[in-house]
């Protein structure tokens, strides 16, 4: 990767850590998919899986390690955060949280990894390009913000009925008293129920993305402070110091807000469900 940097400069550097694996399954730029965010969304699936079900496999009543406590008092954290949020009684929704959090932070944390690790040695194995974050990859938070949408849609349908779910959309926000009233106001409620629904998928996958695409794009910029100098430069010697401050400085900060936006991911999509299946 260092070449790849003394090549094109800075902004080649900085373009190639931003480039994804790639393969085209059709024309067009819909069907481009982006293997890398692929390959690491689905290992890093395989380890959150490995780990749960080995610890629950091992799990014991007596003194557990350290390990089973971490978990424990996850699970009964979001499973209290669940039932204090989400209305109805149901065995699916704090399993659906557990699993958001845990595979968004898990994702969120491959920014940690030093930049140029995992790239160069792909790139010593002839794999030209590598994104390790899944989740500064726009295709991965839309993929999860729709799955969401879908998920809003069946339960509000679910603890609804049909009739009630399609008569909401044209009566409330703005409710009227009588037929006249009702099927004026009709239109304006139906506009604004698209546009609410709308948002939140775009909102969800937005904000996950925004976040970490600067977080790795900050991580890029850092690096990049002594790209191109010699060792024996007077500048570059000058720069390491403030290059590993600042990297320690960022990487501190930065492992709040992967955590804060995996539990925000987390904690909107039980908000949302929750506001799915309560009545107007």
């Amino acid at each position: 990767m260092a070449a790849e940097g003394e090549s094109g400069g800075m902004t080649g550097y900085i373009k190639h850590h931003l480039e994804h694996l790639t393969v085209s399954v059709g024309e067009g730029p819909f069907w481009t998919l982006n293997i890398d965010s692929i390959f690491f969304k689905l290992g890093l699936a395989a380890l959150f899986l490995g780990v749960f079900l080995r610890v629950a496999r091992r799990s014991t009543s007596g003194v557990p390690g350290k390990l089973q406590c971490a978990i424990e008092m996850m699970v009964e954290g979001i499973d209290g955060i669940v039932k204090e949020t989400f209305p109805a009684k149901t065995k699916f929704i704090a399993p659906l949280a557990i699993t958001i959090f845990c595979l968004v932070f898990l994702m969120n944390f491959m920014d940690m990894i030093p930049v140029d690790l995992l790239p160069a040695s792909a790139h010593a194995m002839g794999v030209p390009y590598l994104r390790v974050v899944p989740t500064a990859d726009l295709s991965t938070t839309l993929g999860m913000a729709i799955c969401v949408f879908i998920l809003i849609q069946y339960y509000a349908i679910k603890h609804k009925g049909v009739a009630k779910f399609v008569g909401e959309m044209f009566t409330a926000p703005f409710h009227a008293h009588g037929v006249v009233g009702t099927i004026l106001l009709a239109p304006a409620n139906l506009l604004l129920r698209l546009i609410e629904e709308l948002v939140r998928p775009v909102s969800l996958s937005l904000r996950l993305f925004g976040n970490l695409y600067a977080g790795e794009l900050i991580f890029i910029l850092i690096a990049c402070m002594t790209l191109g100098g010699s060792l024996m430069s007077g500048m570059t010697w000058a720069m390491m110091p403030m290059q590993w401050i600042a990297g320690f400085i960022w990487t501190a900060f930065h492992i709040l807000v992967i955590t804060l936006q995996a539990f925000i991911f987390m904690m909107l999509t039980v908000v949302y469900l929750s506001m799915a299946v309560q009545e107007h």
